[in-house]
């Protein structure tokens, strides 16, 4: 990967409607369905191997370190934020590494995919966005627990779209999954689709609440027959968010899926990636199992927010040779 092309693909919009047919969903298969497994020891042992056997250097993992940034839904979903808050926050996705590493790294700008924000922001941040072709991911349907009522989930959506929000990360009805309600699931995934319109949906399906890695790779399946484009792992409020084991599970349903329609859909590991070294494991997960094709913003994403101060502390210690203080790269 040359620093040309880097910047030529991030000066591009993110957008994953530019690059990739939608995934248009198929009926619900039942037989399908319950046919699918997983096999816990074998992902665990697959996963415990990938850090170790995976590692890139110096000018190597610079270059991997500024693809990441292109692949980081930056975010914020707080109960305090504010206005300025989410405005510092597109700031910093509009120029997410300090301009003097980027020159002596001999990289041209670069931007992160999205800027995730609450319904309340989209506004705010589509306004701070305007001329950076960076996409607002607005999470919706009573996010984080998805137990509002479903008119109000859909009318959410709506309103989101609405106001300018090209991405919208829903939240699926746990208990759906826990019953084994697939019909049930796919039906509140299908009318979250069709609410969305042109903006595309990212089925976030907090894995840590599902009970299983096989009830992890029904889910998936389920939500993109039903027409995801983005299955994700965690709301980030759980108390277990993405782990690569949940990844591997994921990453193997979007690649059967795929070969069975010739669709692709998007992946977001979400919450707990907080480190460089971290989602250089998650890259190289991608890289084998799904190939280059899906190592682009259209296809990959981080749901992060610290990920990026780590990831430019990284590149200042190999331009420089030495760790600068965590608070000199402050998010937002």
């Amino acid at each position: 990967m040359t620093s040309d092309t880097l910047t030529k693909s991030t000066l591009a919009t993110h957008l994953p409607q530019v690059h990739e047919p939608r995934n248009a969903g198929m009926a619900l298969d039942m037989d399908l369905v319950l046919a699918v497994q997983a096999n816990t020891s074998a992902i665990e042992r697959r996963c415990a191997t990938l850090p170790g056997r995976r590692s890139v250097k110096k000018e190597y993992q610079a270059a991997w370190l500024l693809k990441a940034i292109t692949m980081i839904d930056l975010t914020t979903l707080s109960g305090d934020d504010t206005a300025g808050r989410v405005r510092r926050l597109c700031a910093k996705a509009a120029q997410p590494v300090r301009a003097d590493i980027l020159d002596a790294l001999g990289m041209g700008p670069i931007t992160t995919g999205a800027v995730c924000v609450y319904h309340d922001m989209v506004e705010t941040a589509v306004a701070a966005l305007d001329g950076t072709g960076i996409p607002v991911a607005a999470v919706s349907t009573g996010f984080p627990a998805g137990l509002s009522p479903f008119h109000l989930r859909i009318k959410e959506i709506e309103e989101s779209v609405k106001a300018g929000a090209k991405e919208i990360d829903i939240v699926i009805s746990r208990r759906h999954v826990l019953t084994g309600n697939w019909q049930a699931l796919y039906d509140e995934m299908c009318a979250f689709r069709a609410a969305c319109g042109e903006a595309h949906v990212k089925a976030i399906l907090a894995t840590g609440e599902l009970g299983s890695l096989r009830n992890v790779a029904r889910a998936s399946y389920v939500c993109m027959m039903a027409g995801a484009d983005f299955i994700k792992t965690s709301t980030g409020k759980e108390s277990v968010n993405a782990t690569l084991p949940v990844s591997l599970t994921m990453i193997r349903a979007i690649r059967d899926y795929q070969a069975r329609t010739g669709f692709r859909v998007g992946y977001k590991p979400a919450g707990g990636i907080s480190k460089a070294k971290d989602s250089l494991t998650y890259l190289a997960l991608i890289k084998e199992e799904l190939g280059d094709h899906w190592l682009s913003p259209h296809l990959f994403r981080f749901g992060a927010s610290s990920l990026l101060n780590d990831i430019e502390r990284q590149l200042e210690h190999y331009v420089t040779g030495n760790y600068s203080a965590s608070w000199r790269h402050a998010m937002a």
